[in-house]
């Protein structure tokens, strides 16, 4: 059934964008035809038992080396930012937890969340210099509601970074893309999509790097 509303902006100019009936996956994308969010259909996405699965197949280990490399796309451009002895919290930290280690190492203050693996939703009554999202937005359901949620806990003139595949605004493109063959991405962020955010937010947007997003939230007025 198509979708009454965008999951992301609540504009009600939805349309459908690409079906897939192959091996790999089943089902219908729609995309917003004001902040230009692709995404799956309800009905077409994993049951929690299955998105734990297959989140039990990642090895992601703080001791290995590439994986800091990888986390690192993201990391290094923010750590940049960020005054000395910032506080943070990283938002889907995974199975393995890693990222809040190493802003840890530069003495930055962290608490991490994850819905898996540490569900503590004590962490979005606090604020936060800077919230870290590493591979997880493609992953939400609700994209509108968790990423308000998220920019609400930031300080005036704090960083959210984002780090996931962005999209091409192109059919045959999305059709051949390997990011969408992953049965748990179920939410694809354009350019477009990320640019009606920062307008949304009032905020400052930067792409230092090729799948990493960076919003600085204004600050008061009287500042």
């Amino acid at each position: 059934m198509p979708p009454d509303s965008c999951i992301l902006c609540t504009h009600s100019d939805v349309r459908h964008f690409y079906e897939d009936n192959s091996e790999h996956y089943a089902g219908n994308y729609y995309q917003c035809q004001r902040c230009r969010l692709i995404f799956a259909t309800p009905e077409d996405r994993p049951s929690r038992d299955k998105e734990f699965a297959r989140y039990e197949t990642h090895e992601n280990d703080p001791d290995d080396e590439g994986y800091r490399a990888f986390l690192g796309q993201l990391f290094q451009p923010m750590n940049e930012l960020l005054e000395p002895e910032s506080r943070g919290l990283d938002f889907g930290s995974g199975p393995g937890p890693t990222l809040h280690l190493m802003f840890e190492g530069e003495g930055h203050e962290m608490r991490i969340y994850d819905s898996f693996y540490d569900r503590d939703p004590s962490v979005f009554e606090e604020t936060y210099d800077f919230i870290t999202a590493t591979e997880v937005v493609e992953h939400l359901f609700h994209p509108g509601k968790e990423l308000d949620r998220l920019w609400s806990c930031l300080r005036p003139g704090g960083y959210l970074g984002i780090m996931t595949k962005i999209a091409e605004d192109d059919k045959d493109f999305f059709g051949d893309w390997h990011y969408r063959l992953d049965y748990t991405h179920v939410t694809f962020f354009t350019e477009k999509t990320f640019r009606w955010l920062a307008d949304y937010w009032d905020a400052t947007l930067n792409f230092p790097a090729d799948r990493v997003i960076i919003f600085q939230k204004p600050y008061l007025e009287n500042n």
